[in-house]
């Protein structure tokens, strides 16, 4: 993904998330995900049902998130 240099790929950014442990829990105008951590809590994760997302929006998600750039970058560039 070249370090957030341009728009991604929702699918492929859905798919990222998976591998990252989450799931997909509700689909309408915003994709609703949740991770169920080792400790019982749950990891809650909203993104916008578009084709692409946004380097700025995909950011903020990663944040609010608690997942670091390069952990997510790794699961983007598996296949």
């Amino acid at each position: 993904m070249d370090g957030f240099s341009s728009d991604a790929p929702a699918r492929k950014v859905i798919h990222a998330f998976i591998r990252l442990g989450f799931r997909v829990v509700r689909e309408g105008n915003h994709i609703s995900m949740i991770r169920e951590n080792p400790d019982g809590t749950h990891t809650p994760l909203t993104m916008p049902n578009h084709r692409s997302i946004k380097r700025s929006t995909l950011r903020t998600i990663l944040t609010q998130a608690g997942i670091s750039r390069d952990d997510f970058l790794k699961a983007y560039d598996e296949e």
